[in-house]
C-alpha cells in the first residue's frame, strides 16, 4: 500500500518534497569533513541528492552505497554531486572502484515504509539492516530514513535483526525515534 501510493506522487510532489526536506535540513548539526552516505535512488525512492548537495555546501565529505555481495553489509565510497558514476550488480548507480572506501557517521537510508517506533521496511535483502548493524559495531553512526509522509503505516511486522533508525524525514515532519 505504501509503496502505491508513493509511486502514485507526481514527479512535482517528489521534487518538491526533496527540497522541503534539504531547506530544512538534519535536525542535528554536522561537522565539516563528516562522512555523510546517501543512496542512488531507485523504485520511486526519495530523492536524497538535494539533502546531501546542501551538506556537502557546508562541508560534509559525501558516500554512497556499493554491493559487495549478496549477504554481506554494503561499502561506502567517496562522491561528490557531479561525479561520474557506474552501475552496479542491481543496476543502482554506484562510485568506481577508483573511489576511496569510506566509513560515514551519517547514514541516509531509503525505505518502502516506516512506523511511529523508527522500524522500516526495505526490498527484503538486508542490505541496510547488515550495514547499520557493522557500522553501529565500529562507531556512533546516525541513521536518518528519508520518505515522502505517505509511506507511514500504523506498525511495520519488524524482526529481532531489523535495525531501529534514529530519525526519519519527510516532507511535512521530523521524527525522532532516538532512545532518550
Amino acid at each position: 500500500m505504501a509503496l502505491a501510493t508513493r509511486d502514485a506522487l507526481s514527479p512535482a510532489r517528489r521534487a518538491d518534497a526533496a527540497e522541503a526536506v534539504a531547506a530544512r535540513g538534519l535536525p542535528f548539526a554536522v561537522a565539516a569533513g563528516e562522512i555523510v552516505a546517501g543512496y542512488a535512488p531507485i523504485r520511486g525512492e526519495f530523492d536524497p541528492m538535494p539533502l546531501l548537495r546542501k551538506l556537502a555546501d557546508t562541508g560534509a565529505g559525501l558516500a554512497l552505497p556499493v554491493i559487495m555481495g549478496r549477504g554481506q553489509p554494503l561499502q561506502f565510497r567517496g562522491f561528490s554531486i557531479g561525479a561520474k558514476l557506474e552501475r552496479g550488480p542491481l543496476g543502482i548507480l554506484q562510485p568506481t572502484a577508483a573511489a576511496a572506501e569510506l566509513v560515514p557517521g551519517i547514514l541516509l537510508v531509503p525505505l518502502a515504509a516506516f512506523d511511529r517506533s523508527g522500524h522500516r521496511i526495505g526490498y527484503g535483502a538486508g542490505y541496510y539492516d547488515r550495514s547499520i548493524d557493522a557500522l553501529r559495531g565500529r562507531n556512533r553512526t546516525v541513521t536518518v530514513g528519508l520518505a515522502f509522509a505517505v509511506q507511514e503505516i500504523d506498525a511495520v511486522p519488524a524482526l529481532p535483526h531489523d535495525a531501529v533508525l534514529d530519525y526519519v524525514l519527510t516532507e511535512t515532519r521530523t521524527f525522532d525515534f532516538r532512545r532518550k
